[in-house]
């Protein structure tokens, strides 16, 4: 008792301090870019020096081994300016150092009282514990149920939201379910920072989930996340997403509708979901929710066909039903300004908004033929394919169809959907970024971006998707380019960037410590990890919040706080941890077959 009132003393001073304009600024991690996880025996290892603009060269940079003895000397590229910031940086390439073990990476300066430093590992399988951590992050998101020891892992919290009284929406409202309506709406999983469900986000979060299960099934196999259905009939990975998917099921109405999301109606403050008291809505059915709906179920009742018959036929026939209703409205569009104008109370929530469905109807109607082979589907996925290929997010899914479709050709596909259509499109996507990711091979470019990868959420939606399209053209085409350039996106969200950070939790010698969390900032042992952070993000959409301020003429690479009120740069989410998990596995699962 005494310490939680220290710690909300503690919280008030903090708070008035930011009141009165103090802020937080980043720590300095060193001028040695690094992957802070560990490399694989034969994978490319580089490393980027920033300077500043009075220290233009290293004189000597050197490898210890873990004894100390040094094992490795070599030189730095000539001086090279980050596209971004202008700042010059100097890349190493050790590459040629392949025994696995524990080593330091050494530079030395003139101007430096000492030489800069940093560690590395070399292992056969960097990866595995990473990826088990980014999926048993989905564990710590459960909602309705406390998380507790062994499964826990030291991070047990009470449980939250039983969602067992949850009502109906005036927006939602039929006659069969008319406004206030008690419906049950337990499990799934907390979104991101805040405590709602959003169907939109777990449609493509599921999505991104059962096809990287399909790309590397036998890793995913033996890969143990110790949850409490561990050691049941199916795989761990396909057991923590079926809490999700079940609870998905519940968000489809008696028509086939499916509401957009579950939510209060603003955004609990920074407590315990067992603190939590606002009442809990189902709002608007929406078309985009139906068709993501439809689509995931579609997705699972393919994947999950070997482990549990029922729950496919299942999510067969619920993917069926959400697909008719969003043909008989195929313009629902969830715009909560203008929902608000009408119904209340007025949800403040992430709205998760899309008026434009069309690569929705094309994913939902790719997985329901992949599945059942009709005609009808194959008609309405050719008519909604798109004239222009772009990287998937939640709010654009049409490259999961592409993507699924490309690893399924040996099944029937809807007519004009050709292989080799299909992988020119891919390819010709990557070819702009594989550009100027090559840079790096001759020491043009530090980190292998530009200006315009900075954006909310880039390093999952910029940087590890980018990663898990180069993981797809090298299973398509085995060119051995794609593979590396997928390495070097995991490369810069584990410390070769310009911030110096491993923007995971938990991970690596910088890694983000505070990030946009209500269950790691409300736990008494602190942040959870496994947690992917947004990454910087030039907008800054949080710059009025208080406490909140980034550097003045800060560059775009760079912007980002390791601070929990900086929700624009440092959130997490499902979306973006999906995708990190893709990324670690797919290249992990690679190391493993060398």
């Amino acid at each position: 008792m005494k310490g939680e009132k220290m710690k909300g003393k503690i919280i008030v001073l903090l708070s008035a301090l930011a009141l009165m304009g103090c802020h937080y600024t980043n720590p300095d991690n060193g001028p040695i870019r690094l992957n802070q996880v560990g490399f694989a025996p034969n994978q490319e290892k580089t490393a980027t020096i920033t300077l500043s603009d009075e220290q233009l060269t290293v004189s000597d940079v050197f490898i210890l081994n873990e004894n100390g003895d040094t094992i490795w000397t070599g030189v730095t590229a000539e001086t090279c300016s980050n596209p971004v910031s202008g700042k010059p940086c100097q890349l190493v390439d050790f590459s040629v150092l392949t025994e696995p073990g524990e080593y330091t990476l050494c530079a030395i300066h003139p101007s430096w009282s000492s030489p800069a430093s940093a560690p590395f590992i070399i292992t056969n399988r960097p990866y595995r514990e990473l990826t088990r951590a980014a999926l048993r992050a989905f564990y710590h998101q459960r909602a309705s149920m406390a998380t507790e020891e062994p499964y826990a892992e030291g991070y047990a919290r009470p449980a939250g939201h039983p969602d067992d009284h949850v009502l109906v929406h005036a927006s939602a409202a039929t006659a069969e379910r008319p406004e206030g309506t008690v419906i049950s709406s337990p499990g799934g999983w907390y979104d991101a920072g805040d405590y709602n469900k959003y169907i939109v986000n777990s449609g493509y979060t599921m999505g991104v989930w059962l096809m990287a299960y399909e790309m590397n099934k036998e890793y995913f196999d033996t890969l143990k996340l110790n949850i409490p259905e561990s050691g049941q009939a199916m795989p761990d990975m396909l057991a923590e997403a079926m809490y999700n998917l079940r609870w998905m099921m519940t968000m489809q109405d008696l028509d086939g509708g499916v509401y957009h999301k579950l939510t209060t109606p603003n955004f609990e403050k920074f407590i315990r979901p067992d603190q939590c008291k606002q009442q809990r809505y189902v709002v608007l059915k929406t078309t985009a929710a139906a068709l993501d709906f439809a689509a995931t179920m579609a997705l699972s009742a393919r994947v999950y066909a070997p482990f549990d018959a029922q729950f496919s036929e299942q999510a067969t026939q619920a993917a069926m039903r959400a697909f008719e209703w969003a043909l008989a409205h195929p313009e629902v569009y969830y715009d909560q300004p203008k929902m608000n104008e009408e119904f209340q109370p007025a949800i403040t929530t992430g709205a998760y908004d899309d008026f434009d469905v069309r690569d929705e109807f094309f994913w939902a109607a790719a997985e329901l033929f992949l599945l059942t082979h009709e005609e009808l589907y194959a008609a309405v996925a050719v008519d909604h394919m798109p004239a222009d290929y772009i990287p998937a997010v939640w709010g654009n899914v049409a490259e999961l169809a592409y993507l699924d479709m490309l690893v399924h050709f040996e099944q029937p596909q809807p007519a004009s959907m050709e292989e080799d259509k299909g992988v020119n499109l891919l390819l010709a996507h990557l070819q702009p970024y594989l550009d100027e990711a090559d840079t790096i091979s001759v020491f043009r470019s530090p980190y292998g971006n530009r200006e315009s990868d900075f954006f909310w959420g880039c390093n999952s939606e910029g940087c590890c998707w980018r990663g898990v399209e180069c993981l797809y053209a090298y299973r398509l085409t085995r060119d051995e380019k794609y593979l590396i350039n997928a390495e070097r996106c995991l490369n810069y969200v584990l410390g070769q960037n310009a911030t110096g950070f491993c923007y995971v939790t938990g991970f690596g010698t910088h890694p983000t410590k505070d990030p946009h969390h209500r269950l790691s900032y409300s736990h008494s042992k602190g942040t959870l990890p496994g947690f992917l952070a947004g990454g910087p993000n030039p907008a800054r959409q949080d710059a009025a919040t208080d406490g909140v301020k980034y550097p003045k003429n800060v560059p775009a690479d760079e912007s980002y706080l390791d601070y929990q009120p900086s929700y624009a740069s440092n959130e997490v989410t499902i979306n973006w941890n999906v995708t990190l998990f893709a990324l670690s596995a797919g290249i992990d699962a690679l190391c493993e077959n060398e």
